[in-house]
């Protein structure tokens, strides 16, 4: 028993639903397309799991978050991909893939062939039995990552309002989830090894401003040690947290947000894998030319700064995914893969968003006792990140283009007065409309002219009126 298409998407979470939405707008024909997915329903938005999903009011529910609502697209529901003729293979799981034969079995024994292949099998979610710990199949431990998590969490919580909460990590998931628990009314303690929450992102500064916040609200940190092991009642609940540092944490319930794992076990020894990932070139296709990988599991060159990375970000997901289809269905027209990378989170009344790459000297700026405030990263003299809290849809937009132009920084000490005015400055000027070399960049702005001074008071001016313009904006309605 078997199928055949001409493209195949061996995965459904977000990037499975971009990719079909670009197939359509790019003229894929009824019945060439299948998604093969093990979740019971399409596609959807999974930010909203840790956002709105689990809102004690007015949760987020589906159909509502089916892709590809995050990107203000159409929301792809079964009836979408019935009208285009795209097969949808829910609840099913592919238990083998033969890259030479061009095929994947089903744990169902189907046969599914294509012509092209795209990877988007994401992660999975690292257990606490990876790390000697046993106790993950207990009724009241969570993890989050697909939808019966989710529904799962909301069970759990809603038992233990009034209770206590422990959250193991202080990553992404452990922070969404303690606000999230705080909304429910819980009492939450946070614990995990690092020095400060957000560790791979957040500077020390960055941290201790939101580490402030949610002990406002509540929350209690533990930090510098690890989990050791549960108390476990006569019912299989945990009842108590037991550290690694001798403490002991009674609690109603436990969520845990260790990290994840690429989804690459079809394909190894098959295909080429680095940095955790199935590796792909610029136009995201694998080390077999009919086989794509975005999303999570995609290992791709970063044009920006010259290597390669795997990024674990829904909108990497959404553009890689876009990127890949646009490969296949033209690829004499579709150039390379070039991303900014860009990290976001919104919790309680809270909002930041991450841009490049956080690696050199940071300089801050701005409130940070509880208005707009910043970082830059600069890297051998050139701006390479930035980040910023509270700000407007405009303000965001200036720090993404100043980050992706690169300008050269040849006084820390003024980009620091400047603050945010520097980015709403630099983002007036036009990005290059070719590919433009990194070692380059520095021709792109704040270039050192042939008069200096000129060129100096012209810095100042622009960064003097934006920053009027960011002072004046702040007076007005916030986006």
């Amino acid at each position: 028993m078997g199928r055949a298409f001409v493209y195949v998407i061996v995965g459904g979470g977000v990037a499975a639903g971009y990719a079909a939405l670009e197939f359509t707008k790019r003229g894929v024909s009824p019945g060439e397309l299948c998604i093969v997915s093990e979740e019971p329903v399409p596609p959807y938005e999974r930010p909203a799991l840790s956002k709105g999903y689990l809102l004690p009011e007015a949760p987020a529910r589906l159909p509502s978050f089916h892709t590809c609502v995050g990107a203000n697209e159409e929301r792809l529901t079964s009836k979408w991909y019935n009208e285009h003729g795209i097969e949808l293979v829910l609840g099913t799981r592919v238990k083998s893939a033969d890259v030479r034969r061009k095929t994947l079995i089903t744990a169902t024994g189907e046969t599914i062939s294509y012509k092209f292949l795209i990877i988007a099998t994401g992660a999975r979610v690292l257990k606490l039995e990876e790390f000697g710990v046993n106790g993950s199949d207990a009724e009241n431990v969570c993890y989050l990552r697909d939808l019966a998590d989710a529904n799962r969490l909301v069970n759990v919580m809603q038992s233990c309002v009034g209770g206590n909460a422990v959250v193991i990590g202080g990553g992404y998931i452990g922070m969404e989830c303690a606000a999230s628990l705080v909304i429910n009314k819980i009492n939450v303690t946070m614990v995990f090894p690092e020095a400060h929450c957000m560790a791979r992102l957040f500077t020390p500064k960055i941290a201790s401003y939101y580490e402030d916040y949610y002990k406002s609200k509540g929350v209690k940190f533990i930090k510098g040690t690890v989990l050791s092991s549960f108390d476990i009642d006569s019912n299989g609940k945990v009842v108590a947290v037991n550290l690694r540092d001798g403490s002991r944490l009674p609690t109603d319930m436990v969520v845990v947000g260790i990290g994840i794992r690429p989804n690459t076990n079809l394909f190894e020894g098959q295909l080429t894998l680095e940095k955790g990932g199935i590796k792909v070139n610029g136009k995201l296709q694998s080390s077999n030319s009919s086989i794509y990988a975005v999303g999570d599991v995609a290992t791709f060159p970063l044009k920006l700064f010259g290597e390669t990375r795997r990024l674990e970000h829904v909108d990497s997901a959404r553009k890689s995914a876009r990127h890949a289809v646009a490969a296949i269905m033209e690829p004499d027209k579709t150039g390379e893969f070039d991303y900014l990378p860009f990290f976001y989170s919104r919790v309680f009344s809270l909002s930041w968003q991450f841009y490049g790459d956080n690696t050199g000297e940071v300089i801050h700026f701005g409130d940070f006792s509880g208005g707009t405030f910043g970082a830059y990263w600069v890297n051998k003299n050139h701006l390479s990140g930035s980040f910023l809290e509270g700000g407007t849809k405009e303000e965001y937009e200036a720090i993404a283009k100043a980050t992706r132009l690169k300008p050269a920084i040849e006084d820390l000490g003024e980009l620091e007065l400047q603050g945010l005015g520097f980015a709403l400055a630099v983002s007036q000027k036009p990005l290059p409309s070719t590919p433009v070399d990194s070692s380059q960049s520095s021709c792109l702005v704040l270039e050192k002219a042939l008069h200096p001074w000129h060129a100096t008071a012209g810095v100042i001016l622009a960064a003097s009126i934006a920053a009027f313009a960011y002072w004046y904006g702040k007076k007005r309605r916030r986006w």
